[in-house]
C-alpha cells in the first residue's frame, strides 16, 4: 500500500519453509504450485503472484494470513538483505539452517580430522565459512537441542524427600524433566566418631542428562545450583565417586581429585542350581 513498506512474500515462505523443513521441490509438491513458481516468487521475480497461489504455499508450509487495519501491529517488512548467501551470491535453500563454521565440529566435512586436533597448516581441503546439514534428522536433533537450551529452567525439587536429601531438575516447560542431580547429606561427626560442631558434608550420588542433550551445559548448570544452595547452607564440601568420561566433567565443574582414591570391587554371585 502506498506509504507502507511492501511485504517481502518471497522471504517470509523461506521462513515458513524454514519452520516446516521443507525444500522448494517438497513445498511445491504439497501446495500444487509449480516449483518454477516458487522459486520466482522467493527470488522476488513475481512480483504479480495471484494471492491464491500465495495462499497455497502459505497454508501448504503450515502457516497463516493475517489481516489487519492501519495502526496495526505490521505484518512483515523486508527482511531478506541479511539473509546469507553463498560464493556466487545465491540464497542457501531456507530449510538447512545455515550456521557459521567456528570451529572443526561446526562442520561435518570434517570427519577426516582426527579428533579435530589435525593443525590448520595439515588442513587438506579449506574449511567453509558457513555449513548446513543435508540430513533431516540431524537438523531435528540440533533444532531440539537448540529449544532446549532456550527453554530450559532449574530449580531444586526436594518434596517428599528427608531432609538430608538433595535434587535438582532441570526441566523444559510442557516437556517435563531433561536432566537431575541427587546427593545426600552425611555428618562427619558421625563419620570420625569425633565432636567437629557439627560439620556437614554431601556425597553426589549422581547426575543424569537426557540422551542427545548433552553437552549443552545443563549438568553443569545443576552443579552450579548445588554449589550456591551448599553456600546458603553452610556446607563446605561435597564428594563424589566417577569414572571414565565423567571425570573430566566433574573437574571442569571445580572438583578437585583426593589423594587417596577408592578401589572398584565387584561381588558377582553365581546362580543357584535348580
Amino acid at each position: 500500500m502506498a506509504g507502507q513498506d511492501a511485504i517481502d512474500v518471497g522471504a517470509i515462505l523461506r521462513k515458513l519453509r524454514r519452520h516446516a523443513d521443507l525444500s522448494q521441490r517438497e513445498l511445491a509438491a504439497r501446495s500444487g504450485v509449480p516449483k518454477s513458481t516458487l522459486s520466482r516468487i522467493e527470488a522476488g521475480q513475481d512480483s504479480r503472484a495471484a494471492f491464491r497461489t500465495v495462499e497455497r504455499l502459505v497454508r501448504a508450509a503450515g502457516g497463516e494470513l493475517v489481516f489487519g487495519l492501519p495502526g496495526g501491529c505490521r505484518v512483515a517488512g523486508r527482511e531478506a538483505e541479511d539473509e546469507p548467501r553463498d560464493e556466487a551470491g545465491r540464497r542457501y535453500p531456507a530449510h538447512l539452517d545455515v550456521r557459521a563454521v567456528l570451529t572443526l565440529k561446526d562442520w561435518p566435512g570434517a570427519w577426516w580430522v582426527h579428533s579435530y586436533t589435525l593443525p590448520q597448516r595439515l588442513w587438506p581441503v579449506r574449511v567453509p565459512e558457513l555449513t548446513y546439514d543435508l540430513d533431516r534428522a540431524r537438523r531435528d536433533e540440533r533444532r531440539l537441542r537448540d529449544r532446549t537450551r532456550a527453554q530450559v529452567r532449574f530449580r531444586r525439587a526436594s518434596e517428599g524427600l528427608p531432609a538430608t536429601s538433595w535434587r535438582f531438575l532441570a526441566e523444559v516447560p510442557g516437556v517435563g524433566p531433561v536432566g537431575e542431580l541427587r546427593a545426600h547429606e552425611r555428618s562427619v561427626d558421625l563419620l570420625l566418631g569425633e565432636e567437629l560442631g557439627d560439620r556437614r558434608e554431601l556425597v553426589l550420588e549422581g547426575i543424569v542428562v537426557a540422551p542427545g542433550l548433552r553437552t549443552l551445559g545443563i549438568g553443569r548448570e545443576l552443579i552450579g545450583l548445588l554449589a550456591a544452595e551448599m553456600a546458603i547452607a553452610g556446607i563446605r564440601t561435597a564428594h563424589a565417586i566417577a569414572e571414565f568420561g565423567n571425570v573430566e566433567f566433574l573437574l571442569a565443574c571445580g572438583f578437585e581429585l583426593e589423594a587417596s582414591k577408592p578401589s572398584a570391587l565387584t561381588l558377582n554371585v553365581p546362580p543357584t542350581r535348580q
